[in-house]
């Protein structure tokens, strides 16, 4: 198996670097100076500042006649933001104020009072008092708007009941013909035409766009789209995710291009008069600042030759030379993964080519790490390496510059995930007796508290894509499901009688992973506006029931599961069939199921499954290449590219345009491997906690054996839902898929420790095996 796995991951970095030698020189602008003459001014877009997510017209700078620069926003649907050091702004936004009359459309409202909590109108024949969650209407709450999903219903009814520092913040939307939850109708005006919101502990109103048109917001007798914001002070401008920096020289303005910057085979493009660009060639292979490498070499020796005096971990004094070889090497990629997060962070990241060394180099350091290699570690060792390929494919045949941070950052988490944690596989080598039993637990309700604490920190300050750049939901899934193994595990072991705690206990103790379960559903109804959550959840449940009764030997019990299973497939068959109008009778995300059933009537909300299909299409069997993908291989274009979402939710229909459902055929069956290895290692520990007489060894073996299955469960739901999306066979539900999409969090707080914990667990399994203390 090892050999297997050497020849095949050396394949794919070969691949990497294959890609790398082969991507073509590209340009980006690596300062635009725009020239004025006093009381002139230039209208900027998407192809004066080469930012593709731009609109055409995004921009206006103007210079006075006393030389300062001004700019407004001319963008319909996208607000500029400007930011002053680490304040930062959004045009077509104002703090109300007491005495300033609002307007849109044909409604008048007249600010009572405003402070940074609440907001008192009076208008429409009523006064209305909002707090940045709850919208009252003459001191009471409207009732929810018709259609509104069942997780904002939950979000209203708790903000009417909850004290204020624990509500969940919510718009207050302006626009529609009815006055109903967090929105105030008007006439002729579509619903969020304009919004009130909690921003940074203070409201703000903001000008808004429905189906990409402004109505104009009158506040104090101005349109506040149209404000015109001078430039006095502020350091750098973000149009359509284009970050640009600014330096006023005189009469010139020069912006710098820092993020998501369009990319040109040549350095030549045709600009108005009073636009020059200074081209710069794209670089892959710099390294990052020096300071950070030198931090991470001093730490490491420091670390080292600590360690080494005092022989504990990671260079234990019972462990030979190759494991010593081993822990340093592990080390030493963690640490330069850290160095590489860091410079990331800092704005200067390493190269595309030296991200791939390094992702290479975690790979390597595992896959080679001493000890029996289990067909899980195996498996998901190389399906890491299939997804860096697949990103670093992405990252070179787009022509812009943010798709390569996918893969520079993907790389760079996968070294401190996998470096970090095979420093973990290597201490447990040596590592013979248990943790106390009342050490464990403790362990593991700090670990259920701090995901609950991490769920509360999105709800209150992030929104559904995560909160300071981390998905907590990621963290929780791991609490659960080691925390569900563990109350398993013991309930299970109950009936030994070597537990003389009280029923009520044993019940709370049983009970405690189902908090955790109650508030990761809760989460996945109020902060994400998708479904796909409570079915990831659901296939976990049923799988752990499933594996529960197998181990406790209630047949009747996983029978009735596997039926449940059956159904559920049936349904989704008969659902596939149905017509529209039956699911929009449903009223269960009916425009999703619309769309699902007939894209082509809703193209513009149906286009990421009719551009995925495209994509699909044109990769036939042996990719769009008709060489699987070997002869495009880090070149540039692709028609999977206008698939929204393609680095994430859509990465399987890239990976099958480029090479094919043949390749789609082999990524399937390794996952599928995978899936088998974690449940062959959690099967076998469940026989060697079965054939042992110690109660602490026969709950580590359950626990492991539930831990794997809980995991298996996830991934499993994972790949369910992300084919089930790109296929077709399920309407569109925003899920990764595992291993190939580019999930930051997904990869470090979950696809890493899974890792690590099948191969600590097969590796213990054998080494048990070989002395005789469990069953072949």
């Amino acid at each position: 198996m090892r050999a297997v796995a050497v020849s095949a991951l050396a394949l794919l970095c070969a691949l990497q670097l294959l890609a790398l030698l082969r991507a073509p020189a590209l340009w980006t602008p690596a300062a635009i100076a725009v020239s004025l003459a006093r009381g002139a001014s230039v209208s900027l877009g998407q192809r004066e500042l080469a930012a593709p997510l731009a609109d055409p017209a995004h921009m206006r700078l103007r210079r006075d006649l006393d030389g300062r620069w001004w700019v407004r926003n001319t963008s319909a649907g996208k607000q500029l933001v400007l930011e002053r050091g680490r304040q930062k702004s959004r045009t077509g936004t104002a703090m109300p104020k007491a005495g300033q009359q609002l307007g849109i459309g044909q409604e008048r409202f007249n600010i009572v009072s405003a402070d940074a909590r609440t907001v008192v109108l009076s208008g429409a024949g009523s006064s209305w008092r909002y707090d940045g969650a709850t919208l009252l209407r003459d001191g009471k709450a409207q009732a929810a708007c018709p259609g509104a999903s069942l997780g904002a219903r939950i979000a209203g009814l708790w903000n009417r009941a909850a004290p204020s520092a624990l509500s969940f913040s919510r718009p207050l939307s302006f626009g529609g013909n009815l006055h109903c939850g967090n929105r105030l109708g008007g006439a002729w005006v579509e619903p969020g035409s304009a919004i009130i919101r909690r921003d940074h502990g203070a409201l703000l109103i903001e000008a808004a766009s429905a189906d990409g048109q402004r109505v104009p917001l009158m506040l104090g007798g101005a349109d506040l789209g149209e404000q015109e914001l001078a430039l006095d002070g502020v350091d750098a401008i973000v149009a359509g995710r284009t970050r640009l920096l600014l330096r006023n020289d005189g009469a010139r303005m020069l912006l710098e291009p820092q993020r998501h910057v369009a990319m040109y085979a040549e350095p030549r493009v045709l600009l108005a008069p009073g636009l020059q660009w200074e081209w710069r060639q794209r670089a892959l292979w710099p390294l990052p600042p020096l300071g950070g490498l030198i931090a991470a070499a001093l730490l490491l020796a420091a670390a080292a030759t600590f360690a080494w005096l005092r022989g504990s971990w990671p260079f234990v004094r019972g462990a030979g030379t190759h494991v010593r070889l081993a822990a340093a090497a592990n080390l030493l990629v963690a640490l330069c993964g850290a160095a590489c997060l860091l410079a990331m962070r800092a704005g200067a990241p390493a190269g595309a080519g030296v991200s791939a060394l390094l992702g290479c180099a975690a790979l390597w350091a595992c896959l080679l790490a001493p000890g029996r290699l289990g067909m899980a570690t195996s498996a998901g060792i190389l399906l890491i390496a299939i997804g860096l390929l697949a990103q670093l494919e992405l990252g070179l045949s787009a022509m812009e510059s943010s798709m390569l941070r996918h893969f520079q950052k993907s790389a760079t988490l996968l070294a401190i995930g996998l470096g970090a944690g095979s420093l973990i596989r290597l201490r447990m080598r040596t590592r013979i007796a248990l943790a106390p039993q009342a050490r464990i637990e403790y362990g593991l309700a700090a670990l259920a508290a701090g995901a609950l604490a991490a769920l509360v920190l999105q709800v209150v300050f992030g929104d559904e894509t995560g909160v300071f750049d981390v998905q907590p939901v990621e963290f929780a899934k791991l609490a659960l499901t080691v925390l569900t193994a563990h109350c398993i595990a013991i309930g299970l072991g109950w009936h030994s009688g070597q537990h003389g705690a009280s029923l009520p206990l044993r019940w709370f103790r049983l009970g405690a992973p189902v908090v955790l379960f109650l508030a990761l559903t809760g989460f996945a109804l109020v902060q994400v506006d998708d479904f796909s959550p409570l079915i990831l959840l659901a296939v976990w449940a049923a799988a752990m029931t499933f594996a529960w009764s197998l181990a406790s030997r209630r047949f009747a019990c996983a029978a009735g599961v596997a039926c449940a299973v059956l159904s559920v497939a049936g349904a989704i068959g008969l659902m596939r069939g149905a017509g529209p109008q039956q699911l929009a009778d449903l009223g269960f995300y009916a425009d999703r199921f619309a769309v699902w059933l007939d894209p082509s009537t809703h193209p513009h909300t149906g286009q990421q499954l009719l551009l995925g299909a495209r994509a699909i299409a044109d990769g036939a069997w042996f990719g769009s290449d008709s060489l699987l993908g070997l002869a495009n291989l880090g070149l540039p274009g692709s028609s999977a590219l206008l698939v929204p979402a393609v680095q994430d939710d859509f990465a399987p229909s890239f990976f099958l345009n480029r090479h094919g459902l043949a390749g789609g055929l082999a990524l399937w069956a390794l996952q599928a491997l995978f899936i088998f290895g974690l449940l062959h290692t959690a099967a076998s520990a469940h026989a060697a906690a079965s054939a042992t007489g110690d109660f602490r060894q026969a709950w580590l073996g359950r626990f492991r054996c539930f831990a794997l299955c809980g995991g298996a469960a996830f991934v499993l739901g994972h790949f369910i839902l992300s084919w089930g999306t790109n296929l077709a066979i399920f309407p569109v539900m925003g899920q990764p898929m595992s291993f190939l999409s580019a999930g930051g969090s997904h990869l470090l707080f979950f696809i890493c420790p899974l890792l690590i914990f099948g191969a600590v667990s097969a590796q213990s399994l054998e080494e048990s095996r070989d002395a005789g203390l469990c069953p072949t």
